[in-house]
């Protein structure tokens, strides 16, 4: 394997999945059960409903496993990246917007991580510009944390 190859592995930004479910009780509870049915953890989840479905946004440790469960289940979903920044402390969430401010990129939504190891939280972010963000980020001090950051 090349080290620019072994490079890109390191650096895989975190993924994101956006599943559409009809909004059903219950409903979110089934996928949450067959992602954990195979070893597969929800770290971050947030959702926004609608009268007949909702969007559940979620960050999980084997993204992999996860895409063929969705797959598989005929589950419909869209995959992006995402910005995940690690916070210190409740002080953090002001640092982090002010270094977004100063390399004036726009936040699109957060959320925040269900579970951190070490017990560290963290913000799930999609920003216009992801680089330019995680530039900003780095320069104040903040850790941008990648897949392998999270996963298994």
């Amino acid at each position: 394997m090349s080290g620019k190859t072994a490079h890109k592995i390191q650096n895989d930004p975190v993924v994101q999945f956006s599943v559409f479910i009809e909004n059903k009780v219950g409903r979110l509870l089934d996928i949450i059960k067959l992602i954990e049915s195979h070893n597969t953890h929800v770290l971050a989840l947030t959702t926004i409903d609608s009268t007949d479905s909702s969007i559940t946004r979620m960050v999980v440790d084997d993204p992999d496993c996860a895409r063929r469960l969705f797959l598989e289940n005929a589950l419909a979903f869209t995959e992006s990246n995402i910005l995940v920044i690690e916070l210190d402390s409740t002080t953090d969430l002001q640092k982090v917007l002010s270094a977004l401010l100063m390399v004036e990129t726009n936040i699109h939504y957060i959320y925040s991580f269900i579970f951190r190891p070490r017990s560290t939280s963290a913000l799930a972010m999609s920003v216009d510009d992801p680089e330019v963000a995680s530039l900003g980020l780095g320069q104040q001090g903040f850790k941008v944390l990648h897949q392998k950051d999270i996963s298994r």
